[in-house]
């Protein structure tokens, strides 16, 4: 199961791996977790990231001490996506009308300015993958079956 893993961890990572020399930059570093199944929150990322490169910051995640820190955080199950009916349950709060989307401008509003803020980056990322072109909104519970992760 360990090898299985660490096989997993290692395609992944070279996915990321555009000097294919072992090396992934740190910018790319929530983005090849999260591939991974895992969805820690930014202030956890940084946490990890600490840890992965210890006393040594060079701008650059190396496999090696990445592969144990992955491999230990998918055996211990780490991190799990949150589950569909909760996510669910949160955008039916912000949905005030139950009429099963939210607009842009609330969107907006609820992911930059509430918890842990997107970035601009993020946010038009999210715009562009989850608005509906002809109506501008979100449709949250479309939304939500694109996001569930499949455990198997």
């Amino acid at each position: 199961m360990v090898a299985e893993i660490e096989k997993k961890i290692i395609e992944a990572f070279e996915v990321f791996d555009h000097e294919c020399n072992k090396t992934v930059d740190v910018r790319d570093f929530g983005s090849l977790v999260r591939s991974l199944g895992c969805f820690p929150s930014e202030a956890e990322l940084t946490e990890l990231l600490a840890e992965i490169e210890e006393q040594e910051p060079t701008g650059h995640i190396h496999l090696e001490k990445f592969l144990p820190v992955m491999t230990k955080m998918l055996l211990n199950r780490s991190y799990q996506p949150i589950p569909e009916d909760v996510l669910l349950h949160a955008f039916e709060a912000l949905d005030k009308n139950k009429c099963g989307y939210i607009t842009k401008e609330e969107l907006v509003k609820y992911l930059t300015e509430e918890g842990e803020p997107f970035t601009q980056e993020e946010m038009e990322d999210m715009l562009s993958t989850a608005l509906d072109p002809d109506t501008n909104t979100f449709h949250y519970r479309d939304f939500i079956s694109k996001m569930v992760v499949d455990d198997t």
